[in-house]
């Protein structure tokens, strides 16, 4: 795979100086990472989940490609785009492979079953100049379920999720994917949702749909009292003094907000009978979709997520300390979903679907500009868009 700018050093580190807002101005986009996928397939889940390919494009639409190739080499195995490296050259890609004959009993049940050696999920890293993928998770391998790798704030180790014994927990390991510990403690239960805070010393997760803070080895467990019983996907704000999350029932619940230490416990908007999850397929999905959470802007201000308008999934954006104001007003039927802002706060990145085709578009802050990123045909489908990192470096003066 080619480097961001076509291996000249001079415009790279350009690129990196001057930021991505100056580079938007410039035409000098930053990648937009995300998943395409067949949406319309019969034989349910598992038929159309298996054409999942991690994909990069540029911001205005072009150089799309698909990463990772090799990690779907065999007939159902599948990529999903992941996340970046703090530094945006490597690519988080989860390896998807799934028993055939597992998959129709799932279809049947209508419920998963991870057994080992019917499922097969790990988490890899792909160097973008390169085109080189690494499987971290199979390195001294334990577990056949390993999905949620992300950066520790140091960049010296890697948080993941394993599943052992039928139990979700939280793990960290080297950046080669050795020396992996688990950090769930004594009789933890089914952990995920798992993150670091900014500085390092502390992480979250939702144990058993409760959310639970502890320090970064895992040790002053703590649990994050709210009164609800479905608290989930807990989301660190940019300065490390919040928890973000979704709390209510499931399938009703709501954006909150709570200190670190437990105190200050606020609902933030009402999703107003949104029940929080995006269909993906276009055929009957017995998991139902995927969950659609709020997130932080890039500030910590304010936070962005998805609520029922009649009957369109509009995007919101909410003040910490301020009333929701409605970013997007559709026709009828139109769903957004996956909010995620740029770094610097100038643009919105999401997924809709409108026309019945879903697509990455980008919504310019200032004016409301949007622009559609994706052409994907019927029958197919863009989902969980996110941008790449943009590192300011210096120039070397030689």
């Amino acid at each position: 795979m080619s480097c961001l700018c076509c291996g000249c050093y001079l415009i790279c580190v350009v690129l990196f100086c001057i930021g991505q807002s100056n580079a938007d101005e410039l035409g000098i986009a930053p990648l937009i990472g995300y998943t395409e996928l067949q949406t319309n397939l019969p034989g349910g889940r598992h038929g159309n989940v298996r054409t999942m390919r991690a994909m990069v494009i540029r911001r205005d639409g072009t150089d799309r490609r698909s990463i990772g190739q090799e990690l779907a080499n065999e007939a159902d195995a599948w990529t999903q785009f992941a996340g970046w490296s703090p530094d945006g050259t490597l690519a988080i890609i989860v390896r998807g492979c799934q028993d055939p004959e597992n998959a129709q009993w799932e279809e049947e049940h209508k419920t998963f079953r991870f057994t080992p050696g019917k499922w097969l999920v790990d988490s890899c890293l792909v160097n973008l100049s390169t085109g080189t993928a690494t499987n971290l998770t199979a390195v001294d391998r334990i577990s056949h379920y390993n999905s949620g790798l992300f950066f520790m704030p140091d960049q010296k180790r890697l948080g993941f999720t394993a599943l052992i014994s039928g139990i979700s927990k939280p793990f960290v390991m080297d950046l080669d994917g050795r020396n992996k510990q688990d950090l769930s403690g004594k009789d933890a239960g089914f952990a995920y949702g798992y993150s670091a805070s900014p500085d390092g010393k502390l992480i979250s997760y939702h144990e058993n749909y409760q959310i639970y803070i502890a320090n970064a080895d895992g040790t002053g467990k703590r649990h994050i009292k709210t009164g609800h019983p479905f608290d989930f996907a807990p989301r660190w704000s940019p300065d490390g003094q919040w928890l973000l999350f979704v709390s209510g029932e499931h399938y009703n619940c709501h954006p909150h907000i709570v200190r670190a230490d437990g105190t200050g416990l606020r609902k933030l908007a009402d999703r107003n009978g949104y029940r929080g999850v995006m269909e993906f397929l276009d055929v009957f999905d017995f998991h139902g979709g995927s969950s659609d959470i709020p997130v932080w802007s890039s500030d910590g201000k304010s936070v962005y997520y998805t609520a029922q308008v009649a009957s369109a999934v509009e995007l919101f954006r909410v003040p910490i300390d301020g009333p929701p104001e409605q970013l997007t007003r559709s026709t009828a039927g139109t769903t957004h979903y996956h909010p995620q802002p740029s770094s610097d706060g100038t643009w919105l990145l999401y997924g809709s679907k409108r026309n019945g085709v879903r697509q990455v578009f980008a919504r310019r802050m200032s004016d409301g500009f949007e622009q559609q990123i994706t052409n994907v045909p019927a029958g197919r489908g863009a989902i969980w868009p996110l941008w790449q990192p943009v590192v300011e470096a210096t120039v070397d003066s030689k």
